[in-house]
């Protein structure tokens, strides 16, 4: 009754203080904006935040509120078009929407994909908002039980969604799991520092590869591929289908599924560090494990949508629990947003303990603004669905290079570097291959995501449960098996079960013919001997950083058992087999253009960065792309590469960001944005 008492006052002024005709208008400034951040494919809520720091000096502190939450829960709708009309995922919250969402984009169901995505991101959005009204007191003697085992619990949980994305062969999708593991270890370890995979003759890989590099390279580069050596449109049909009625009537269809997933977002959320990199993964999985017709999953059923849009929207109103009781960011963006907040007024609100004792109301003010939030940006957005849908009936020529240009202005936003390049071609290049040969691109993901709390956690539970048992037995095994870690092992071993039980039936990324056996045998040595230079590099590290050779030996231990397994049943299989699959043959008769004719302009467009600069580069290789591939005019061709460079080099200015130079720039000197 205390608690009641002290909230409802705070609830009503609240409402009072959101009511107010400015601080609407800045809400729905701050709404816009997220909007327009979302829709570009790898910038999200830490860019977009990024770019308000500067104006929260000093701006009235409701005000200031206002602007930074309208923007930060709508990122993660807008940013559902770019994974559902181009397959590619518009942020780390967005990757699981990829699967359904995008084959529905190809079958002529754009439109109403992405309303069933806006109506379960509106309903996601208000779970969220009204768990963090109800709990925001209670909930911080709950967060204060997750330690390390259960967060390591929560970890292995995340991992255990393998097995539902796995496909036909389960033991493929392990084996991309540890190769996403071991892709995450890349750089120094997080216990000792020592070099795994790396070597600071390249700083570039000492400090490891960034989430919206591989998520973008395992995703993004293999559809804009795919799609372009078909030389068509993104659906295949001239009819778009349903308007956004029917994805709102799918919705209401499958409503329990997206409570469901909103509580599961919101847990998830909850949780520091997890957040949006695994919790739609997470509802994906449970979407598929509760559902009895999973025959179309991954091949465009809107319950794929549902279900992971219900979540990474609910996840912001979990997310914002450990930030606003703790001061602990749940996600890289919650981090900007607590430095955003020490900046209003005169410094007065804190973030912590502090806020929900001198400031409720404000607390408050926060939860009803992301409710309204919401609203405003799914109203939006729902309008401007069908139009935007369109999108995908235009000749994929046309749109590739612009994409090609965004993903890799969003590549370099991690260290401005001509290696992020690289290393998107790079990690593309890998994502194409999995593609063809039918490796599980979301089980490699979740692997690389979940790499480093894994190891983290795991060497800290370690270390502490070795104290508690030199203290005693039975101390030991309480701190390790507390009742939360109980339930955790029994729901990841259900997981577990069901999933390989069910992989048979599961395509994640649609079904893929077998070809002949050359193919994916040398894929699969190719894996093999990645794995086994990691297990080699880690079995130098020396005694004194022993730590940091647990985690990447075990794995690629794992991960060579199951790789060797592979290959003795590919020697002893017929070529029918799943284990032989390859999109290449099932694919021939659609490709105008062969996989390394098209690889070549992208490959030409990172060499000529590396000797010209980034906007040299752009410059010719949009002009000459649509030239040549595309077959347009010299003025068409000039006119869309001045739009391209005008567009890039607003959005540059809007971050203060530079382009990555090249040896012409160490030679002259060269003015912005050359430079």
């Amino acid at each position: 009754m205390d608690l009641l008492a002290t909230a409802l006052p705070a609830l009503n002024d609240a409402f009072g203080m959101i009511l107010q005709v400015h601080v609407f208008g800045y809400l729905v400034l701050g709404v816009c904006m997220g909007l327009a951040i979302g829709v570009f494919p790898g910038l999200g809520g830490i860019a977009g935040l990024s770019l308000l720091l500067p104006f929260m000096f000093g701006m009235e502190p409701l005000t200031g509120l206002a602007l930074m939450v309208g923007m930060v829960a709508v990122v993660p709708t807008s940013d559902t078009f770019a994974s559902v009309l181009m397959g590619i995922p518009g942020s780390s919250a967005s990757q699981a929407t990829v699967l359904d969402g995008f084959p529905m984009a190809k079958k002529g169901q754009a439109a109403r994909a992405l309303s069933a995505a806006f109506a379960a991101s509106l309903f996601g959005g208000l779970v969220g908002a009204a768990f963090l009204t109800f709990f925001i007191l209670a909930a911080r003697p709950i967060v204060l039980l997750f330690q390390t085992p259960e967060l390591l619990m929560i970890t292995i949980f995340g991992l255990s969604m393998v097995g539902i994305l796995a496909g036909r062969v389960a033991i493929k999708g392990i084996v991309a799991a540890c190769l996403g593991l071991l892709v995450g270890t890349i750089g120094e370890g997080d216990s000792a520092g020592a070099l795994r995979m790396s070597t600071y003759d390249m700083p570039y890989l000492a400090d490891g590869l960034k989430l919206v590099i591989v998520g973008l390279g395992i995703f993004a580069i293999p559809e804009i591929i795919a799609l372009l050596r078909q030389d068509k449109a993104i659906s295949d049909r001239a009819q778009l289908g349903g308007g956004w009625m029917e994805g709102v009537k799918d919705w209401w269809d499958n409503k329990w599924l997206s409570m469901r997933c909103s509580l599961i977002g919101v847990t998830v959320g909850v949780i520091p560090g997890l957040g949006g990199s695994v919790v739609d993964w997470i509802a994906y999985g449970h979407t598929v494990q509760t559902a009895k017709d999973k025959s179309q999953f991954g091949s465009g059923d809107v319950r794929g949508v549902i279900g992971p849009e219900s979540s990474n929207n609910a996840k912001e109103g979990g997310g914002l629990v450990p930030t606003l009781l703790f001061g602990i960011p749940g996600s890289g963006s919650m981090a900007i947003f607590i430095s955003a907040v020490a900046l209003l007024g005169s410094g007065s609100i804190e973030v912590g303990p502090s806020m929900l004792k001198n400031n409720l109301d404000f607390t408050y003010a926060i939860v009803w603004l992301l409710a309204l939030a919401n609203v405003v940006g799914t109203l939006i957005c729902i309008a401007a669905s069908g139009g935007i849908a369109r999108l995908t009936s235009i000749r994929f020529a046309l749109l590739a290079p612009f994409l090609f240009m965004i993903i890799s202005f969003a590549a370099f936003q991690s260290r401005q570097d001509i290696m992020d390049l690289v290393a998107l071609f790079s990690i593309g290049l890998l994502g194409i291959l999995m593609r063809r040969f039918d490796w599980s691109r979301p089980a490699f993901l979740i692997g690389f995501v979940l790499s480093n709390p894994a190891e983290t956690y795991a060497n800290q539970a370690v270390q502490i449960a070795n104290s508690r048992f030199r203290k005693g037995f039975s101390e030991g095994l309480e701190y390790i098996f507390s009742p939360i870690v109980i339930v955790l092992i029994i729901i990841t071993l259900l997981s577990v079960v069901i999933g390989l039980r069910q992989a048979k039936n599961i395509m994640a990324e649609g079904e893929v013919q077998s070809g002949s056996k050359r193919a994916p045998l040398v894929f699969l040595l190719a894996v093999i001997a990645y794995i086994g230079a990691s297990y080699w590099n880690a079995a130098l590290i020396p005694d004194y950083s022993s730590a940091d050779r647990v985690f990447p030996i075990f794995v690629a231990t794992i991960g060579l058992i199951g790789a060797m397994i592979l290959f003795v049943q590919m020697m002893i299989k017929p070529e029918t087999h799943p284990l032989f699959s390859d999109r290449e043959a099932q694919e021939a008769d659609l490709n105008v253009y062969g996989l390394w004719q098209t690889l070549v302009w992208f490959a030409g467009l990172l060499l000529l960065t590396a000797l010209a600069g980034f906007i040299i580069a752009l410059t010719v290789f949009l002009f000459t792309f649509m030239l040549v591939r595309a077959q347009k005019s010299v003025g068409f061709a000039a006119l869309y590469t001045a739009a391209g460079i005008a567009f890039i080099c607003f959005m540059a200015s809007l971050l203060n960001r530079d382009f990555p130079p090249g040896l012409l720039q160490s030679v002259t000197d060269m003015p912005w944005p050359l430079r």
